[in-house]
């Protein structure tokens, strides 16, 4: 196992516990509408500045044009089949089944935990700084993953034993990464990038801030948004 192996999935390791960690939140308390709502501006926040700061530069400064685009069209196509599989999923089965949710959350999670691996392309603290942005994103999917378990009627058990799925799931994710960055070119690595890219915008525009945004929104909760990136920024720039 290779020192940059080792490392990522140590930093994976984060997320995958924040998962687990939402999911038993749940069930002990769920947290309310206001809290979900400015951890997610704040969790969204964390994200776009690692992208703003660390991974769009690192694209830029790479200088491939084509593979970043072929890279960013897959990225951008994958996010909306995603949503558009689960979406029609979820309508056939009239909220009566959760599986299509469930399957939808694992490939979400899969694709984190391989973004965690491909973002040591761009250096450690890269990786570093992406692990602590998507740990409150992962935390809340796991709090969300055992809300709909549970209004199935799933029991406690059932909803640990698929959060701790999941988890293994974005481990899973990360190994992959971390060796995919091990064996291929650089031309493969800067596509890569630029899908993981597309897929962090995506995750950012159209999930965290569409679901922070579905209950009336105060200042201070859209404030969160804005302290996630400056706090990460400021983080980037002491590391």
């Amino acid at each position: 196992m290779t020192a940059t192996f080792s490392k990522v999935m140590l930093y994976a390791a984060l997320p995958a516990v924040a998962t687990l960690a939402g999911a038993v939140l749940a069930l002990v308390r769920q947290p309310s509408a206001a809290l979900r709502s400015g951890v997610q501006h704040f969790a969204a926040g964390t994200v776009f500045s690692v992208l703003a700061v660390e991974l769009l530069p690192d694209l830029m400064h790479r200088k491939m044009p084509w593979p970043t685009v072929i890279g960013f069209a897959f990225g951008v196509s994958f996010m909306l089949a995603l949503k558009w599989w689960s979406e029609k999923r979820a309508n056939a089965d009239a909220g009566r089944d959760p599986r299509a949710l469930l399957t939808a959350m694992g490939v979400d999670v899969i694709l984190d935990g391989a973004l965690i691996g491909l973002s040591f392309a761009a250096g450690e603290k890269q990786g570093l700084l992406l692990t602590v942005g998507l740990v409150l994103e992962l935390f809340f999917l796991g709090a969300s993953c055992a809300t709909s378990l549970l209004s199935a009627g799933q029991t406690a058990l059932r909803i640990g034993f698929t959060a701790a799925i999941l988890g293994i799931g974005l481990l899973a994710g990360a190994g992959a990464g971390a060796m995919i960055l091990n064996s291929v070119t650089a031309v493969f690595i800067d596509a890569l990038l630029a899908f993981g890219v597309a897929a962090l915008l995506y995750l950012v525009t159209e999930e965290l801030l569409v679901e922070a945004h579905e209950g009336k929104e105060t200042p201070a909760q859209a404030a969160m948004f804005f302290l996630g990136f400056i706090l990460l920024f400021v983080i980037d720039m002491l590391i």
